[in-house]
């Protein structure tokens, strides 16, 4: 899971309010289709975009070498998650790295890339309607076509992330929880609902608790990068809760965190810990490689709250990581719980 990442895009009522930045202002039916609301742009002026976002732009901006395939590759060490467990047969582990490296890519797009990042963004929804029935233009979107087309998994899902970082373009400070929720939907829930799909396990009560586990995983990163976020002009800490909690946004340029954020990243953590309690549930339904390797997602989720609560949620005057044999506490727990109800319930099932 990553950072959830100019024109004026429609985002949703309450999501955002402007904040001055310290520095700058399958198998199954999945519809490997192009999304309806995506019409082919016309070369003479741009396409239409949804929910009153402005237009798609047209003519695809030029590479740059730090958004080359090894530059993605090369960013995925040290991410705070698992992107492929050892042991998964090779065809799984290159659909992950595949699904791994578009979001990264989206994410470096949307956060660092030089120049106009709309239009790059614009470029790689593009390059999505090409999968349904074309040559993708980029090497990443071209690596991840073979993966949507062999499982069926949703153009529509894959261009979530992408509008997730057009948002990001204008976000200044979310205003609520609720509005964090919303943000995640676009931002992190469809990493989970597409690896779900690798297993064609992305039945609805599944992706339901799919997303609780990465909408918890989206809100343990931002506290964890909230000095970062600040830099480039945008707190996912609910304005709400920090002015419940007198939390200033002075208070996040500071060189150690206050009382007051220390109480703000607490109470994320705290939601974020009752959001991980749908992982039981979900790994309960799951069978073969798709249990350890989303118990291994959730597992560092956990083990990350648990390096925030060990550094007292200072997140200013501390590099929170998680520890590795935590992370592995975690996730040894997580699947001997699910197979102790499966067991549970086979045992029923007899009786």
């Amino acid at each position: 899971m990553s950072d959830p990442l100019g024109h004026t895009i429609g985002a949703a009522p309450g999501l955002v309010r402007a904040v001055p930045s310290p520095k700058r202002a399958a198998p199954s039916p999945k519809h490997v289709a192009s999304s309806p609301e995506r019409a082919a742009p016309s070369p003479e002026r741009a396409a239409p975009a949804p929910n009153g976002a402005a237009p798609l732009r047209t003519g695809a901006p030029p590479a740059i070498p730090e958004l080359s395939p090894a530059a993605i590759e090369a960013r995925h060490r040290g991410e705070n998650f698992p992107v492929v467990l050892r042991g998964l047969p090779a065809e799984l582990r290159e659909a992950l790295l595949a699904l791994y490296g578009f979001a990264r890519l989206v994410d470096e797009v949307g956060d660092t890339a030089p120049g106009d990042r709309c239009a790059r963004l614009d470029a790689l929804s593009r390059d999505l309607e090409r999968i349904a029935g074309g040559e993708p233009r980029d090497p990443i979107v071209r690596r991840l076509a073979p993966v949507v087309r062999r499982h069926g998994l949703r153009i529509a899902t894959l261009e979530r992330l992408v509008e997730a970082n057009r948002r990001d373009q204008t976000l200044g400070h979310v205003a609520t929880w609720a509005a964090l929720l919303e943000s995640s939907a676009y931002s992190a829930n469809p990493v989970g609902e597409l690896v779900l799909g690798l297993f064609d396990a992305d039945d609805p009560a599944a992706v339901e608790l799919s997303d609780d586990v990465c909408t918890a995983l989206q809100v343990v990163e931002h506290c964890q990068d909230v000095r970062e976020d600040f830099e480039r002009g945008r707190i996912y800490l609910p304005a709400e809760d920090m002015a419940r909690l007198r939390c200033e946004v002075a208070d996040l340029a500071a060189d150690a965190a206050s009382p007051a954020l220390v109480g703000t990243v607490r109470l994320q953590v705290g939601r974020a810990r009752a959001l991980f309690e749908s992982a039981g549930p979900l790994l309960a339904r799951l069978r073969g490689f798709a249990l350890p390797l989303v118990a291994a997602y959730a597992a560092g989720g956990l083990a990350t709250c648990d390096a925030l609560e060990r550094h007292g949620f200072d997140v200013l005057g501390n590099e929170v990581r998680p520890a590795r044999r935590n992370v592995a506490r975690h996730a040894i727990r997580l699947v001997a719980r699910a197979w102790i109800g499966r067991l549970r319930r086979l045992v029923a099932g007899r009786a």
